[in-house]
């Protein structure tokens, strides 16, 4: 069956990076756009990031862009985000997804099919 096995999340302080791993298996990876969410405690899940198949092209919500990056390794069949000068209002739960080759609104949670297990970041201050 088709899995997104997330790593990488932790508690760290305001101003540090982390970098989240998502892992897919299941399905061809290489075949499909790859985006992260986050879902902060009593807000809805919002878009942060979309890659494109081979990596060519990046998409990022407006409040990530210049501090987070998303990248892939087709080979490894993984997904990453690196995430810079984070801070308090990036606490969240951050989720990896396979996004529907059909779907053309990249920023709705609808366009995506497959979820990672989800992982915590929180951003001390």
């Amino acid at each position: 069956q088709v899995q997104l096995v997330q790593s990488g999340g932790g508690l760290v302080q305001a101003g540090g990076s982390l970098r989240l791993s998502c892992t897919a298996s299941g399905r061809t990876f290489s075949s499909y756009a790859m985006g992260w969410f986050r879902q902060a405690p009593g807000k809805e899940r919002e878009y942060v990031a979309l890659i494109s198949r081979y990596g060519g092209s990046t998409y990022y919500a407006d409040s990530m862009k210049g501090r987070f990056t998303i990248s892939r390794d087709n080979a490894k069949n993984t997904v990453y985000l690196q995430m810079n000068s984070l801070n308090s209002e990036d606490t969240a739960v951050y989720y990896c997804a396979f996004k529907r080759p059909s779907s053309s609104d990249y920023g709705s949670t609808s366009s995506y099919d497959y979820w990672g297990q989800g992982t915590q970041v929180i951003v001390s201050s």
